[in-house]
């Protein structure tokens, strides 16, 4: 018998067909081998994350050191709260006439460093007066260096006339404070102090101080007892 041939094929045999071979799709970023990164090498597509990461790291490195420097220097040095006092008052006029409070207050205070290797620079003092909330007189006190372990007196005078708007409340407890001879008056001390240790001055802060006395009005005989020396309350803010 004659071989067939198949007329597509122009009478030549090229063998069995061979199959395509099939696509593959690899997405970067996803499985092995498509990144290597790490906080130090940065390759391929993750350029920006490494730096991300190494920013990162460095800003976390910084605030332990920062940590451990302050908690070094606090076990180092002990800071210990300044201590505040108004150890005597005299209050010779203090009343209210057409809405008007006529004042005159003098304080003798004393401000105590306890620390052994902090001394304080004393920038600014403001001395504020108020009587119900509301503040009637401001006086700037003199600035001053403090060495340490160290004990130094102030005077503050306060003394004129301001315009006050009391309610009936505070009207009341005006009339209660006259009746008994002594005032509730507050006195806040506004601070911007430096720190020096051994060589190194730290930056400027703003302390408040904060002192509520009771004060007898000096002309006025009724007054049971004498004014007592009051510690203030110190707050960093």
């Amino acid at each position: 018998m004659g071989e067939t041939k198949q007329p597509h094929l122009n009478g030549a045999y090229y063998g069995p067909s061979i199959p395509l071979p099939s696509k593959s799709y690899h997405r970067p970023g996803r499985g092995g081998g498509g990144c290597c990164c790490n906080p130090f090498t940065c390759c391929c597509g993750c350029l920006m994350n490494c730096i991300c990461t190494c920013i990162c790291q460095i800003v976390f490195t910084i605030l332990i050191i920062v940590g451990i420097i302050a908690l070094v220097l606090w076990l180092v040095f002990r800071p210990n709260t300044v201590k505040f006092h108004v150890t005597e008052a005299s209050l010779t006029e203090f009343n209210i006439n057409n809405n008007t409070l006529h004042y005159n207050l003098a304080l003798n205070l004393t401000i105590r460093n306890p620390n052994k290797r902090i001394s304080i620079y004393y920038d600014r003092i403001e001395a504020r007066a108020f009587y119900q909330g509301q503040r009637f007189h401001t006086v700037d006190l003199q600035n001053f260096y403090q060495g340490k372990k160290n004990t130094t007196n102030l005077s503050a005078e306060f003394k004129g006339s301001q315009l006050v708007l009391l309610g009936a409340n505070e009207m009341s407890k005006y009339n209660e404070d006259r009746t008994a001879g002594r005032y509730d008056i507050d006195i806040k001390l506004y601070l911007r102090i430096r720190m020096k240790f051994a060589f190194v001055k730290s930056t400027r802060v703003k302390p408040k101080i904060d002192c509520d006395l009771k004060i007898p009005l000096s002309s006025n005989s009724t007054a049971s007892e004498a004014y007592e020396p009051t510690r203030c309350d110190f707050d960093w803010r």
